[in-house]
């Protein structure tokens, strides 16, 4: 079946009762779909959603559009497929209720066949709602891509085409075809499929096809299996793919009845506890990152540029892999990994049957599952990218026998659906025994244990628990409870749970182990742990890119700050971003990116990181899921001579520190903490020199220059985006070197020209009162984000202005 972008403008307003009218406040407003409902209402301190959500309200929320029903349609099979709608959708056409779909990530279909009026213009309204739901920012309303089918009676259904690689040696592959075929006539229909495999290259390189019957009413599969030459594989370091496109002919007349292709991978898949993960017989320690849903300034509309420049940028950071938490991640998402060779553990759910959060997932989780698991295997199958299915994420019953069950039920019905690949689940011991908290903290021994300020709230009871939770996750409580549950996955996947990966191996000899979930500052420890353990086979950061909600749980606060009081892992108001990502929500690197590249052994130049000078010698409190408050930037508005404290990352013995062309001393690595040599000097402007060495021989350099002469405001059109209506643009304060100081902060104001609008607009910043619908934001560290649809054609222009700096313009193609 073909789809096609649902050809329509859609509104969207708060849903209003049937006795309730639109008011100046209340009447819809044009919007353009994928689309976020929640993102630009006022945020406020009491809002329900709280810190969890960054302090966005909920709300119910009605989209409407309107479509012309040809007269034609009446003998023709019609659907509207929504990839995404956050949450609760109830879809009405011409004003009936046509389905009810309570899963906010899951693809579904809306068979409008029986609703539309023929030759006329028809309404679809489709209502959404947020409220108190989830632990992180979800967004609301329609916020994927919506699609509409008008396909033969008899068709190809839905995501029914199927190729898989198997038998595959450098000779050749054997692809499995298969073809799923819906006649809804009241006749028998004789037909035909017809693949043909298309190469890298766009060659065609394999044709065949297959007779198929289909009694009335019948749903049937066409398979067979063809060979492919000298195959290309797909892998992280060189992702080839095929397409194979489908055709279903009437054998009666040769008329086609319908078409449809899929890009797909070769690739093998191996595992064992003795050489790990091998993808085309080669071992892949996996350097994941977890990453949330939401495109930062765009909120949780999902674009297919912005997921692909999210997943490139992810891997030019020395990522190979990707954990979509804790959600199944969307096509676009899944189509750019493919791309770029980015390896993915795609998550099916937060919850099961206990719940988080007041009306999460699990009010209905046990009679939507299957359905879930349908939908997420469906959009996963064609994809070489993904190699793991996630069943769950710190499901809280887990620890016992009823959890242990439901997780056998899942991990069977994906591989009823799909045994290619890997099942994997999330496991928090701790959160699997909250019961018994007490018991593994040792307060049931008589010691003193404090399971936090708020032990309802999981991640303020981890940070408060320190080193216990180590010995925790890895005590015979914890093992006992979770080895069913462990027992029924392909891969046991450890959230904070790096104590357990020794003994394991010891004790369950032919486990497998991710580490899915792990602090950021802990990744040269746990990497060693990756490289020298078989049985580990990689380590997924929380997380790899910045992301809204949860707010503030990667935060440094400074305790002397007039008013501050400690709040635990939860942000105060007006923190919307978690602050914990290697890269922040506008794409740019921060230096844990960089000492991350360094611990993976992916960069042997070392990395300058200098600790704000105004902040020096404040006792600073963080989270375990902080970084230093550190920038590279060696260009500060205070007095020479200020003290300065320097970090240096580098993977070495030893690191010499110069200021312009004199050495300031030299540290070793390692002492202040992995992977780092630490300096106390005195800020002077000029170039800060950091040259490292290994054995006595220098392994390479890094510098960082202070901004000379005046700064002026810059912005840029970014390259390599994906083609589409969006253009990215990155602003920054710079000197005529292009080095941007972080303590010049401005206003700066987007205007548009031309037929385009504003998408977005902000910066890295966590704690803001400032909206990303623009037009004006405050710079960040120097920099900004502002990013562009295109509504029509013609000329397209940017102007970005600030006071006290000349205006510059952008054209955008």
């Amino acid at each position: 079946m073909i789809r096609v972008p649902f050809p329509a403008s859609w509104t969207v307003g708060p849903k209003l009762g049937a006795f309730e009218r639109p008011d100046a406040d209340t009447a819809p407003r044009p919007v353009t779909v994928p689309h976020d409902a929640l993102r630009d209402l006022p945020r406020e301190p009491s809002s329900p959603q709280g810190v969890h959500a960054g302090y966005f309200p909920g709300g119910v929320f009605a989209y409407t559009a309107t479509f012309e029903v040809p007269a034609t349609w009446r003998e023709k099979t019609v659907l509207v497929e929504f990839e995404g709608v956050y949450r609760d959708a109830v879809v009405r056409v011409n004003g009936d209720v046509a389905a009810h779909h309570a899963g906010g990530y899951s693809a579904f279909r809306v068979p409008l066949d029986g609703f539309l009026r023929f030759g006329e213009t028809n309404t679809l309204t489709v209502d959404a709602r947020v409220h108190k739901d989830s632990r992180w920012y979800t967004g609301a309303g329609i916020y994927r891509p919506v699609h509409l089918v008008v396909a033969d009676p008899v068709h190809l259904t839905l995501d029914g085409v199927d190729a898989r690689a198997v038998d595959v040696d450098d000779e050749r592959a054997m692809f499995a075809l298969s073809a799923e075929v819906r006649n809804t006539t009241r006749h028998t229909r004789t037909t035909r499929v017809m693949w043909a495999i298309v190469d890298p290259r766009g060659v065609a390189v394999a044709r065949t096809s297959v007779p198929l019957t289909l009694t009335p009413g019948e749903t049937a599969v066409a398979r067979t299996r063809v060979a492919v030459a000298d195959p290309q594989r797909w892998s992280p370091e060189a992702p080839h793919l095929y397409r194979v496109e489908a055709a279903l002919t009437d054998e009666a007349d040769d008329s086609e009845l319908d078409r449809a292709a899929l890009t797909t991978g070769i690739r093998t898949l191996q595992l064992d506890p003795a050489r790990g993960l091998r993808v085309n017989g080669v071992g892949v320690d996996l350097r994941g990152a977890c990453v949330h849903h939401d495109n930062g300034v765009l909120g949780s509309a999902g674009d297919a540029a912005a997921e692909d420049r999210r997943i490139r940028r992810l891997k030019e950071a020395g990522f190979n892999a990707i954990r979509s938490s804790h959600n199944p991640a969307s096509r676009a998402v899944l189509e750019a990994c493919d791309r770029h060779g980015m390896l993915v553990m795609d998550e099916l759910t937060d919850v099961w049957l206990q719940s988080k959060t007041a009306f999460d997932a699990s009010v209905t989780f046990a009679e939507t599952w299957r359905e879930e698991v349908a939908a997420l295997v469906a959009k996963d199958r064609s994809h070489p990218s993904v190699i793991l299915y996630s069943i769950g994420n710190e499901i809280l019953e887990l620890g016992r026998p009823i959890g242990a069950a439901w997780g056998r039920s899942l991990a069977e019905e994906i591989r009823r659906l799909d045994p290619t690949r890997y099942v994997t689940n999330g496991i928090n011991g701790i959160i699997a025994n909250l019961e018994a908290i007490a018991e593994i903290t040792g307060e049931a021994k008589g010691e003193e244990a404090d399971a936090g300020e708020d032990a309802t709230d999981p991640n303020t009871m981890m940070a408060n628990m320190g080193a216990q939770m180590a010995a925790a996750n890895a005590s015979d409580l914890v093992s006992r409870s979770i080895e069913e549950a462990a027992s029924v996955l392909d891969v046991v996947g450890f959230n904070y749970a790096d104590s357990r990966y020794r003994q394991d191996a010891i004790d369950h000899p032919h486990r497998v182990i991710v580490g899915s979930e792990t602090f950021p500052d802990r990744i040269a420890e746990l990497w060693r742990l990756v490289t020298e353990l078989p049985h580990v086979i990689g380590d997924f950061t929380w997380t790899g890119w910045d992301y809204l909600g949860e707010a503030g749980i990667g935060r440094v606060d400074y305790t002397d700050a007039e008013g501050y009081v400690a709040t635990g892992t939860a942000g105060p108001y007006p923190y919307v971003l978690a602050d914990c990502g290697d890269i922040d929500i506008t794409g740019h690197r921060l230096p844990a990116s960089y000492y991350r590249e360094i611990a993976f052994g992916l960069r042997r130049a070392p990395y300058i990181a200098v600790h704000r000078p105004q902040h020096h010698g404040r006792p600073a409190a963080k989270t375990p899921w902080s970084w230093d408050d550190v920038v590279a930037s060696w260009s500060w508005g205070v007095p020479a001579g200020s003290p300065v404290t320097v970090d240096v990352y580098a993977d070495a013995d030893e690191v010499e520190l110069l200021l312009e062309g004199r050495s300031l001393g030299v540290a070793p690595v390692g002492e202040a903490r992995d992977l780092v040599a630490r300096f106390e000097i005195a800020y002077r402007p000029g170039e800060l020199l950091a040259v490292a060495r290994k054995g006595g021989v220098v392994i390479g350099s890094h510098a960082l220059a202070s901004a000379a002469g005046d700064v002026s405001l810059r912005a840029a059109a970014e390259g390599g985006i994906l083609p589409g209506p969006l253009s990215f643009v990155d602003i920054v304060l710079a000197d005529a070197a292009g080095v941007v100081p972080c303590d010049r902060d401005v206003l700066v104001t987007v205007e548009v020209d031309g037929p385009g609008e504003i998408a977005g607009l902000g910066t890295g910043r966590a704690r803001t009162e400032e909206s990303f619908a623009g037009p004006s934001c405050t710079t960040f560290d120097g920099r900004a984000l502002a990013v562009i649809r295109r509504t029509g054609d013609g000329p397209l222009a940017l102007r970005v202005s600030a006071e006290g700096h000349a205006p510059v313009e952008v054209s955008l193609a």
